[in-house]
C-alpha cells in the first residue's frame, strides 16, 4: 500500500510523542523500535481485541494512561531514536565485514523484529502473513471481540482490489461488499437482544463479565457474514532470517495486495535489520521466487485436470491415513534416549512385548499430566494422522494459525455452501442472512469466471472451505486439547473433538494420554466462565498493585 493510500490523523504534538516509537507515522506497515519487549508483546496482546490503529492505541492506553507509567519504562528521548539509527547503520557495516563472510545464514535468526501490517485483508494477506511455520508469531485482531461495523470517510472497511476495481466489476463488487456489512451490522441490536434473553444474566456475574461474554456470541455468530476482504490488523515478531523467506513468498504472490504488502514491508524492516533481508532483491532470491513461482504456476496447470464435480455440502472432520503400528514407534521413542539399543533394535523388542509390558512403560511416560499444560513428551511426536477437513472459513481462519504441523488449503469458493447459525433462526434471521449470503455467492461466480484469485475476497467467512492437517500425536495432543476448551468457538471445539475421537477409535492406549484434557462438552455461553476468571484476576491486580 502507497504512503498517499494511508493517512491517520495525528496532531502535531501527538506525531512528536509517537515518532521515537515507529519507523514511520504515515503508512500501515511499520516496526516498533525503542521499547521494552514487554511493553511491545503487551502492545500487541492489547491491539489483537481493539478495533484502534496500534499507534492510536499506544497514545491513548498506554502513553497518556497515567496508570502505565510508560514515561518511567520507556526512553521518549528524540537523541536515543537518532542514536539508535546511526548505531543500526553501524551494525550493518560490521555484518557486512565480519558475519557475511562465513556464511552463516542462523546469525539472522537472532535478529527479532515487531512489526505492524494495518488494513490488509483478512482471509488473504492476513493468511499470508501467518502461513510460517517458524520463526515468526502472529497476532490478528479478532472477529470475536471486536465489531466490523465501523465506517473510514464514509466506507466500510473492505479491501478494494485494484485488479477487481479496473475490471468492470468494481460496481457489483462494492454493492455487494456493502450489503454484507449492512447486514451484519443490521443484525447487531436484534441478535444481541435474543442472546441476553435467551441467557439472562445471573447474580453470580457481573456486568463486564456479561457484557463481554454476549457480545462474544453475538460476533461469532455475526463473523459469518464478514467477506474474505474485511481489512483487519496483524502484529508480527520475527526473526531475520524468518522475514527474508516470507518476504520471498510474498513477492511471488498471484494477488497484488501481497506483493504490495511485501514491498512495505520490506522498506521497513530495511530501517532496522538491513542486513537480515537484504537477499529477497538480489539474485539469490530473485532465483528462489523464481523457483516458487514456477513450480506453483506448473502445478496448477497440471491440476486443471484433477477436478471433480462433487460438491459436499456438509460439515465433515475425515481420518484419511495414520500409523498401523504408531505404539511401537511411539513406545521405542520412549525408551530409546535411557538405552543403547539402535532404533531399529527397540522397535523389534517393543514388538514382541506383551499388553501389560507396553501399557506401563505408556503410563509412567504420560500418567503424571495434571492440566493440559503439562505437555506430552516428544516420543509422541513419532506416530502421523491425516485429516481432511471440510468447514466454514471462520474455523479455518482460526486453526490456520497452529503452525507445528502440515496444512493447507484449497481456493476459497462457495461450491460447498455456507452454514446457517441455529441462533439466526431461532430468533427469525434468516430471511436476511441467506439474502446477503448468496447475493455473495452469486458476485463471486460472476468475478469467478475471469478472475479466480481475485473472486476470493467476496467469499464471506460462512462459507465452507477444504483443507487438510497432517500431523504428529505430540501436536494432536496441543490443539485437541486447547481447541476445545469452553471459551473456544463452536466450529473449531468441534474440529478438536472429532480429531481426538478419531484418534481414540485408533489409537487407544495413545490417545489416553494425549487427549487426556479434551473437552467434550457443548456449551452455550462460551465465553462466561473464562469472563468470570477475568474478574477475579482483575480484582487480584488491583489489591497487588493498589
Amino acid at each position: 500500500m502507497k504512503k498517499c493510500d494511508f493517512m491517520e490523523n495525528f496532531t502535531e504534538k501527538e506525531k512528536a510523542i509517537l515518532k521515537p516509537f515507529f519507523t514511520n507515522l504515515d503508512k500501515p506497515v511499520f516496526v516498533l523500535v525503542n521499547m521494552p519487549d514487554v511493553v511491545k508483546g503487551t502492545l500487541f496482546s492489547r491491539y489483537s481485541r481493539s478495533p484502534k490503529s496500534l499507534r492510536r492505541l499506544l497514545l491513548d492506553e498506554f502513553i497518556q494512561n497515567p496508570e502505565m507509567h510508560f514515561n518511567e519504562i520507556v526512553s521518549m528521548d528524540e537523541k536515543s531514536h537518532f542514536e539508535k539509527f546511526i548505531a543500526t547503520k553501524k551494525a550493518e557495516e560490521f555484518y557486512d565485514r565480519v558475519l557475511v563472510g562465513y556464511g552463516d545464514d542462523s546469525v539472522a535468526e537472532l535478529a527479532g523484529v515487531h512489526i505492524a501490517c494495518e488494513d490488509v485483508s483478512q482471509l488473504l494477506a492476513a493468511k499470508a502473513l501467518e502461513d510460517n511455520r517458524i520463526g515468526i508469531s502472529p497476532l490478528e485482531k479478532s472477529t470475536r471481540y471486536v465489531w466490523f461495523d465501523q465506517k473510514d470517510n464514509g466506507k466500510y472497511k473492505y479491501y478494494r482490489d485494484p485488479d477487481i476495481m479496473s475490471s468492470g466489476f468494481d460496481g457489483l463488487y462494492e454493492e455487494t461488499m456493502d450489503f454484507l456489512f449492512d447486514t451484519y451490522s443490521e443484525l447487531i441490536p436484534p441478535l444481541t437482544e435474543f442472546i441476553q434473553k435467551k441467557f439472562p444474566k445471573t447474580d453470580d456475574v457481573s456486568d463486564r463479565a456479561y457484557q463481554s461474554a454476549t457480545r462474544a456470541k453475538v460476533c461469532d455468530i455475526l463473523r459469518q457474514l464478514l467477506p474474505s476482504s474485511t481489512l483487519t490488523n496483524v502484529g508480527l515478531f520475527g526473526n531475520g532470517r524468518a522475514f527474508e523467506y516470507l518476504l520471498n513468498k510474498m513477492y511471488v504472490s498471484p494477488l497484488t495486495e501481497v506483493r504490495q504488502l511485501a514491498e512495505s514491508m520490506h522498506e521497513e524492516l530495511d530501517k532496522v535489520i538491513p542486513s537480515f533481508v537484504k537477499r529477497p532483491k538480489n539474485d539469490l532470491g530473485k532465483g528462489n521466487q523464481e523457483f516458487i513461482k514456477q513450480t506453483e504456476e506448473s502445478i496448477q496447470n497440471l491440476a486443471t485436470s484433477y477436478q471433480s464435480k462433487k460438491k459436499s455440502m456438509k460439515n465433515y472432520v475425515k481420518l484419511i491415513d495414520y500409523d498401523k503400528d504408531a505404539e511401537i514407534k511411539v513406545i521405542s521413542a520412549i525408551l530409546y534416549p535411557y538405552s543403547n539399543m539402535s532404533l531399529s533394535e527397540l522397535r523389534k523388542k517393543v514388538k514382541k512385548m506383551g499388553i501389560k509390558e507396553r501399557k506401563k512403560i505408556l503410563f509412567e511416560y504420560g500418567s503424571r499430566r495434571k492440566v493440559r499444560q503439562h505437555r506430552i513428551g516428544r516420543a509422541f511426536e513419532n506416530t502421523f494422522y491425516t485429516f481432511d477437513i471440510l468447514y466454514p472459513l471462520g474455523a479455518y481462519k482460526d486453526l490456520q494459525r497452529h503452525r507445528m504441523l502440515t496444512q493447507q488449503r484449497q481456493l476459497i469458493t462457495t461450491d460447498y455452501g455456507f452454514d446457517l447459525p441455529r441462533e439466526i433462526v431461532e430468533c427469525q434471521l434468516q430471511k436476511k442472512y441467506k439474502k446477503a449470503m448468496n447475493f455473495a455467492k452469486n458476485t463471486f461466480e460472476k468475478i469467478r469466471e475471469k478472475m479466480p484469485m481475485q473472486s476470493q475476497y467476496v467469499v464471506p467467512l460462512g462459507f465452507r472451505v477444504r483443507w487438510y492437517f497432517k500431523l504428529n500425536l505430540r501436536e494432536v495432543c496441543h490443539l485437541t486439547e486447547l481447541r476445545s476448551t469452553p471459551q473456544g468457538h463452536e466450529y473449531y471445539r468441534k474440529i478438536a473433538q472429532e480429531i481426538a475421537k478419531a484418534v481414540r477409535l485408533k489409537h487407544q492406549s495413545l490417545a489416553e494420554y494425549a487427549t487426556k484434557f479434551v473437552d467434550m462438552n457443548e456449551y452455550s455461553l462460551e465465553r462466561l466462565e473464562s469472563e468470570k476468571k477475568i474478574d477475579k484476576r482483575i480484582e487480584e491486580i488491583k489489591q497487588k498493585y493498589k
